[in-house]
């Protein structure tokens, strides 16, 4: 059975010796242009702000492809949506339908007003910010935990507690295909050409089914333990799995290999997003940071700083800002109390 990422517990101990992947996570020599540069940049623009979501905890975050909105999902049972206005989020609207928790969401990759959600509830549910209503419900098998939307726009898969992966027609919004997986099912995500699926899995594994057959391509040895998330560069040339090891892996899209690794953080990996250039990597989990790495090196480009576990992370399209959403307490009021915001990092320090 799939466990939701916000319910991991801690890591196995490190493994330090011959043949771990602690041994060969690969440093340089000294920081790149880009580094310095961007650390340039992110001393002017370090300030995080919070902004008020929801009523409980923030599952996810992601941008809209133009970059005009962002959208959350929460524990709530409620989606809402903010519009990027200079350097804040103005909430735009809340999204009431689900029975349950709405634990991943994310955008049509070429059209900026559709989304789609997952929920517990057994179904998923597309909506339009220009009507603010919901396009189509459709019912699924089980309680849904992960989401994607194809690179084509054409399929939506969502991925459900007991390891079934529904494959969605986005236009007619029937079910196209169904796979039942004997393993742990985490996350799930397309390659950028739309013609493989990955999936990564509870044994450390990320397996690679050809799309659309779904026929088993290759299933690589990740990590030495559950394999949580899973992300593609924007340029096509990366992919990212973060694990419960506490180790973040780069792998060659086209060799299928790991040319490094991040090994900063001392928790589960459970979210990771790639910055529009493909240059940043941003990392988090229950440490209480958010790392960003250059990809190229491996090297640390800079820490946010956070009061508690983050559950998403998610660059902007466009630009180096970092929204994000932690397991807050509202600690003004009632320390028991979550908090519900959504933050966002990279903004001007004067403003």
């Amino acid at each position: 059975m799939a466990v939701p990422t916000s319910i991991l517990g801690p890591p196995p101990p490190p493994q330090t010796g011959p043949g771990s992947m602690v041994a060969w996570c690969s440093m340089s020599s000294g920081p790149s242009r880009y580094v310095l540069g961007m650390q340039e940049l992110f001393r002017g623009h370090s300030k995080t702000r919070e902004f008020p979501a929801h009523s409980a905890k923030v599952h996810s975050v992601a941008w809209s492809c133009d970059g005009r909105r962002l959208a959350s999902g929460s524990f709530d049972k409620t989606a809402s949506v903010f519009l990027l206005e200079k350097d804040r989020l103005v909430k735009e609207n809340n999204y009431r339908g689900h029975g349950d928790s709405v634990d991943q969401l994310c955008w049509h990759p070429s059209n900026p007003d559709l989304f789609v959600t997952a929920s517990g509830d057994k179904t998923i549910r597309i909506w339009d910010v220009r009507t603010t209503k919901c396009i189509a419900t459709v019912n699924t098998k089980g309680e849904n935990i992960n989401i994607c939307w194809s690179p084509d726009g054409q399929t939506i898969a969502v991925g459900n507690k007991d390891d079934v992966v529904t494959f969605i027609d986005a236009k007619t919004h029937r079910s196209k295909a169904e796979e039942q997986f004997k393993f742990e099912v985490n996350e799930i995500s397309w390659n950028n050409d739309n013609n493989m699926f990955f999936l990564t899995n509870g044994n450390g594994c990320i397996n690679i089914l050809s799309y659309p057959e779904l026929k088993p391509v290759q299933s690589i040895n990740a990590h030495p333990s559950n394999c949580i998330c899973i992300k593609f560069d924007p340029m096509g040339k990366y992919f990212a799995t973060g694990s419960a090891d506490a180790l973040v892996s780069l792998w060659d899209v086209d060799e299928l290999v790991c040319v490094r690794c991040f090994s900063r953080l001392d928790w589960p990996v459970r979210t990771l997003s790639f910055s529009h250039d493909g240059k940043m990597l941003a990392s988090a989990s229950e440490d209480h940071f958010i790392d960003i790495a250059e990809v190229e090196t491996g090297d640390k480009l800079w820490e946010v700083q956070c009061e508690s576990p983050t559950f998403t992370v998610a660059w902007h399209p466009k630009r180096p800002l970092l929204a994000f959403a932690c397991d807050d307490k509202d600690g003004k009021y009632d320390s028991s109390r979550e908090a519900g915001t959504v933050k966002l990092f990279g903004l001007p320090n004067d403003s």
